[in-house]
């Protein structure tokens, strides 16, 4: 049985391997992607949000996170000062997509800088802007979303210098904009999300088997650094290191500080532990994120102890009851609250802290809840849902373990996408508890 475990897992492992492009075929589509939505995303965005004008400006190893996902895939940074502007005409449903620079910055965005009128950059720019005479121009600036900040300081003196006041007094604030280019997923990203989710849990599923773990001899931070190789040697990248951590039967209680900063890093995991991990994966500038648990069978256990079982039923209830919510109209704190009342009603003990996913792992957008804070979060939890954006659905259910004489929380995150029809896993979720060894089958 072990024999064919190994092979079943090699054989998914290997042909999702197959399956992940080269890194010159990944650069291609990075910029056809990006191509389609700068194209026909950005203008729909421009005025939905009422925005005809977007300035965004950013400097070398210091990027404006907006301005990194509009960059083509070939440039791992901005260069020198890279200056874009969007100009979108609405009457004549055109977009200007231009940059203040000496060449194209990929195959969409115009290089449209008269070096020989204009040796002064910032000139150029402020031409480019009065000659538009924009109603409303947009700037990287927020109080609530730091991908929406980007814009430095220096840049935002430089800007108020070069322009006229009149059209000083047209700059807001673009942060409205700067999320919805963030949070919105294309058809074409969401068709390819499937296959991100679908290696992460094929990557949790290895991990969590006797091929990875022996009880006595592996630990915590030996299946941390396992996973961090896994991603690596499968030509991926991970938005944040992997964490691994055990609830077991003993008298410490599992609280939220313990699983982050207070985690013993070298726990040696044993029979009847509840491992927990928490990974994330970066591919054609998507990222996942994703919580799963495992069991440590004893020996002559044969299944998953009744307490722990019914425990995952409460975490798994916790995100239907979650999901249930996303409704349109809806901010991300009346999602929230209405989500804990009725856990509360129906006797789980809930704790919520989902997030945006994207273009980043902890991406722009309503901020379902945190930790430390599940009676809401002031501002981008005041963010509203939009449709055609993905979500990690990350919460615990804690529920009470009468054999251990304690409490345990299912930890769980899986990762979905809301559109006009509602939510949806993107693929699938976790509902049963992975064990370790797996059970053998009898065919007898």
């Amino acid at each position: 049985m072990r024999f064919l475990l190994v092979c079943l897992l090699t054989c998914f492992v290997t042909r999702l391997q197959s399956q992940i492009l080269s890194p010159r075929d990944q650069s291609r589509v990075i910029d056809e992607i990006l191509a389609e939505r700068l194209d026909n995303l950005l203008p729909t965005l421009m005025d939905r949000t009422g925005f005809d004008m977007w300035v965004v400006i950013s400097r070398e190893y210091n990027e404006d996170p907006v301005l990194k996902t509009m960059l083509p895939s070939t440039w791992l940074s901005a260069r020198r000062t890279t200056m874009l502007v969007f100009y979108r005409d609405a009457a004549k449903k055109s977009i200007e997509k231009l940059a203040i620079a000496r060449y194209n910055v990929g195959e969409s965005i115009k290089a449209s800088w008269d070096m020989q009128k204009f040796p002064d950059q910032w000139d150029a720019l402020a031409d480019i802007v009065k000659s538009r005479n924009p109603r409303k121009i947009g700037i990287n600036t927020s109080l609530h979303f730091g991908h929406a900040d980007g814009l430095d300081h220096t840049h935002y003196e430089m800007l108020l210098k070069k322009l006229p006041k009149e059209l000083q007094g047209r700059m807001v604030s673009a942060e409205p904009l700067a999320v919805a280019w963030l949070e919105t997923r294309s058809e074409r990203e969401i068709q390819i999300y499937p296959q991100l989710v679908d290696i992460t849990h094929a990557i949790i599923e290895e991990g969590f088997s006797e091929r990875v773990v022996t009880p006595g001899i592996t630990t915590t931070d030996d299946l941390v650094w396992w996973f961090r190789k896994k991603i690596r040697d499968l030509g991926l990248d991970t938005w944040f290191h992997p964490s691994v951590s055990v609830q077991r039967n003993d008298p410490e209680n599992f609280e939220h500080l313990r699983s982050f900063s207070n985690r013993p890093k070298d726990d040696l995991i044993r029979p009847g532990d509840l491992l927990h991990v928490d990974i994330g994966i970066t591919y054609l500038r998507l990222n996942t994120d994703i919580q799963q648990h495992a069991y440590v069978r004893k020996p002559g256990e044969n299944a998953l102890p009744e307490g722990i079982r019914k425990a995952m039923i409460n975490g798994n209830r916790l995100q239907d009851i979650l999901t249930s919510q996303y409704k349109p109209g809806r901010n991300g704190n009346q999602i929230l609250a209405a989500a804990l009342e009725q856990a509360k009603r129906e006797g789980i003990v809930p704790s919520i802290y989902t997030h945006p996913l994207g273009l980043h792992g902890h991406a722009a957008g309503p901020t379902i809840g945190m930790w430390d804070m599940q009676g809401g979060v002031p501002g981008s939890g005041d963010y509203p849902l939009y449709p055609n954006t993905a979500y990690s659905i990350e919460l615990n259910a804690s529920t009470e373990i009468p054999e251990w004489k304690k409490s345990i929380r299912i930890m769980l995150e899986e990762d979905g996408y809301y559109d006009e029809k509602g939510f949806r896993y993107i693929s699938g979720r976790q509902k049963e508890i992975y064990l370790i060894p797996r059970m053998q089958v009898n065919n007898q």
